[in-house]
């Protein structure tokens, strides 16, 4: 982990060093810092970067969340393989192990 400070210059604006940026791709357009601030009075900053509206609905948080699913019961090994579409039909219809 890094730690670096950086100055709060007027109207409460800070600017992120260079490397920063580059290493979180905060220097594409459109790029966004979500700001929070925690209950202990922790402020973390969060890297964002903007996705093509034709793939917002695999970011979210929703989706996502599915992802991981799919990802544990991969890694699990709860998964199935089919020789053929009839196969997994079969499967599907519980006729099929």
């Amino acid at each position: 982990m890094a730690s670096v400070f950086v100055s709060i210059q007027g109207r409460g604006t800070i600017a992120l060093p260079a490397d920063v940026r580059r290493r979180l791709r905060l220097d594409e357009p459109g790029a966004q810092v979500e700001v929070i601030v925690r209950d202990d009075d922790v402020i973390e900053l969060h890297p964002c970067l903007p996705v093509a509206s034709s793939q917002a609905w695999f970011w979210s948080r929703e989706w996502q969340e599915r992802e991981r699913e799919v990802d544990e019961a991969l890694a699990a090994g709860e998964s199935s393989t089919h020789e053929s579409v009839e196969g997994l039909l079969e499967h599907l219809d519980g006729d099929g192990a």
